[in-house]
């Protein structure tokens, strides 16, 4: 029974956070790492409009916690083209969402 209560209680979770994500996307409420994410997005043949399509349409895969300087969120979604993508980002303390990093799988 606790399993199943954890269980849900991350997912309720997680649903939570890719609506707050998304709604920052939609907002262009965001900011990048630069140059690192524009240069793993170019080192994979992407361009911004795939990690937009894979953050508005993909799943939270991670949660990970251990960072000080805040939560981060490994999103996976499918860029345009069809293929797999990653993108890790974290809600800074001003509220806007921070890009960290991108890759295909």
């Amino acid at each position: 029974m606790f399993f199943l209560q954890t269980a849900k209680r991350k997912g309720e979770s997680f649903l939570a956070a890719i609506h707050t994500i998304r709604k920052k996307v939609i907002g262009r409420e965001y900011e990048f790492t630069i140059p690192h994410f524009f240069e793993e997005m170019a080192n994979d043949n992407l361009v911004f409009a795939d990690i937009e399509k894979a953050v508005l349409n993909g799943k939270i895969q991670r949660k990970l916690t251990k960072d000080p300087r805040g939560t981060r969120y490994e999103i996976v979604g499918k860029a345009l083209d069809g293929r797999e993508v990653a993108v890790i980002c974290r809600i800074k303390s001003t509220g806007k969402l921070l890009f960290i990093t991108t890759y295909a799988l």
